[in-house]
C-alpha cells in the first residue's frame, strides 16, 4: 500500500473477494468503487463460505473501517439484507460502514425495466439486477443518490418524473404500470433513517486517512473485460470496472494509487452473452465446471468455461497498468492431462498476438494454442513455490513471461491460508 486496487483481469468471477480478504489484514480501510449488487465475492469466513454483494470484503476483519463509494450503486433493501446477515455472524456493521450520500440507488421502477429489456432480442444476459438502468440514469442525470433521502419532497417529485418516463417506454410492464412514487419512498424511508448515521463523505474520509498514512485498499466488482470503455461491449457491465474506475469511484486522484493488483484464474470463464474465443467444448465445460465450482455467487447461473487467454490477459495487463498479477484455482486443473493456453489467434488466416477492440474482429478470433502437460499432482497443500508441481511452475511461468506482469500469489484453495506468496526476489537470485 499505502493506496492499493485490486481489479479482475478476465471477465469477472477471478476470485478477488478472497485476494482482498487476505490484503484487507494489511490495510486499515478497504472500499468498494463501483458495480451494484449483480456482482459476488465468496470468502471463507470461519469455515463457512460467505458472500458480499455491496458491502466490501474488508467486514470480516475486526477493526477495519468499509466504505462504499460513489462509483456503486446501491439497492438498499439488498443492502439491508446483506447487513443483517453479517450482524447474525457477530459483526459491527453500523459502527465500521460508510456510505457515499453520492452513490445512485437501483429502485424498484430499474429492476422491473432491465427485466423487461432482457426479454427482447436485445438481451445481453444481466442479471436483472436493475445495474445497467440505474447506471443509465445516472448518466442522464435523472438518478435518485443516496443523499436525496433526505429530502424527502425533493426526492418524491424525481421518483415521480422517472417512473412516468419508464412506464412511457416499457408500456407492455404491468408491474411498471402498477408502481407508484409515493408507495416506494414509503418503502424506503426505514432504510433512510438506518442508513443516515452511515452518510459520509467518503472522498474526504479516504484522503484524509491516505495523508495521515494511513492504507487503504479498494476492490472492484466484475473484471476488466466487462469494462464499460474497456471491455467487449455491449457485452459489458455499466461501470468503470478497470483499475482507472479505482480513484474515480471512491472521489481519489490518479497519483493516489501506488499499487495495482490484477486477480486472474488459471483458465478463464464469463457469464452472459459475449465472444468467447477460448471456449470449451460443453462436456469439456462441465468437467472444469464442476471441479472449480463454476457458478455465480449471487445468482447462481453456471459460468460459461474456456482455456486461458494470454493476448485478452496481456491487455488488460495494459489496460490497467498491473504490477502485480495473483493466480487463482490452479488446484482446478490438477487432474487435467493437458493444460491449452490461447497464446494468440488466427483471424482470416494471418496470425495477431494483439487482443481486438472490435466485437466483429473478436468473434472471427480462433485461438492459436499452446499445450502443457498436465501435472497431475494435488496442489492444494502447496504454500511455498518450491512445493508446486514441476509442470504447475513450468506453467506460471510461461504465462508470467507472456503476459509481461510478475506473478505474486498463486491460489490452491478457497480457504484463506491455501495460497503461495511468491518471494520474487529469492526467484530472480535462483535465475
Amino acid at each position: 500500500m499505502p493506496c492499493t486496487v485490486v481489479v479482475g483481469a478476465q471477465w469477472g468471477d477471478e476470485g478477488k473477494g478472497k485476494i482482498v480478504d487476505a490484503l484487507s489484514a494489511e490495510a486499515d480501510i478497504v472500499a468498494r468503487y463501483q458495480g451494484g449488487p449483480n456482482a459476488g465475492h465468496s470468502v471463507i469466513h470461519r469455515g463457512e463460505t460467505v458472500v458480499l454483494s455491496l458491502i466490501p470484503s474488508g467486514i470480516l476483519h475486526p477493526g477495519r473501517r468499509c466504505l462504499v463509494g460513489n462509483g456503486v450503486v446501491v439497492d438498499l433493501a439488498r443492502l439491508r439484507e446483506e447487513a443483517a446477515g453479517l450482524e447474525a455472524l457477530g459483526l459491527d456493521i453500523v459502527g465500521r460502514l460508510g456510505l457515499s450520500p453520492a452513490a445512485h440507488m437501483i429502485l424498484p421502477y430499474h429492476l422491473a425495466a432491465e427485466q423487461v429489456g432482457e426479454m427482447g432480442p436485445g438481451a445481453i444476459g444481466t442479471t436483472g439486477r436493475g445495474i445497467g438502468f440505474a447506471y443509465r440514469d445516472k448518466a442522464a442525470r435523472m438518478g435518485l443518490r443516496l443523499g436525496d433521502l433526505r429530502e424527502p419532497a425533493a426526492f418524491l417529485e424525481r421518483a415521480t418524473l422517472n417512473l412516468k418516463r419508464m412506464q412511457r417506454e416499457f408500456p407492455e410492464s404491468d408491474t411498471l404500470r402498477s408502481m407508484k412514487a409515493d408507495v416506494i419512498l414509503d418503502q424506503l424511508r426505514p432504510l433512510a433513517q438506518w442508513i443516515e448515521p452511515m452518510l459520509v463523505d467518503v472522498s474526504l474520509e479516504l484522503h484524509e486517512a491516505l495523508r495521515r498514512g494511513r492504507r487503504v485498499l479498494l476492490e472492484g466488482a466484475q473484471g476488466t473485460l466487462l469494462d464499460l470503455d474497456h471491455g467487449t461491449y455491449p457485452y459489458v457491465t455499466s461501470s468503470a470496472a478497470s483499475a482507472a474506475g479505482g480513484p474515480l469511484g471512491v472521489g481519489l486522484g490518479p497519483r493516489s494509487v501506488d499499487r495495482v493488483i490484477g486477480v486472474a484464474k488459471a483458465y478463464t470463464t464469463r457469464v452472459g452473452h459475449g465472444p468467447f474465443p477460448t471456449e470449451m467444448p460443453e462436456a469439456e465445460a462441465a468437467r472444469l465446471r464442476e471441479a472449480g465450482e463454476e457458478y455465480g455467487a449471487v445468482t447462481g447461473r453456471p459460468r460459461r468455461c474456456g482455456w486461458l487467454d494470454v493476448p485478452a490477459l496481456r491487455y488488460s495487463a495494459r489496460v490497467n497498468g498491473l504490477d502485480e498479477l495473483v493466480i487463482t484455482k490452479l488446484d482446478v486443473l490438477d487432474t487435467f492431462d493437458e493444460i491449452r493456453v490461447a497464446e494468440g489467434y488466427t483471424v482470416n488466416g494471418e496470425s495477431q498476438d494483439a487482443f481486438p477492440s472490435s466485437i466483429r474482429a473478436l468473434e472471427a478470433c480462433v485461438p492459436r494454442w499452446r499445450s502443457f502437460t498436465g501435472w497431475k499432482s494435488p496442489t492444494t497443500a502447496a504454500r511455498r513455490w518450491e512445493d508446486l508441481p514441476d509442470r504447475s511452475r513450468e506453467y506460471l511461468s510461461w504465462v508470467e513471461e507472456r503476459v509481461g506482469v510478475p506473478i505474486t500469489v498463486v491460489s490452491v484453495g478457497a480457504e484463506r491460508e491455501a495460497e503461495i506468496r511468491r518471494d520474487l526476489r529469492a526467484a530472480n537470485t535462483a535465475k
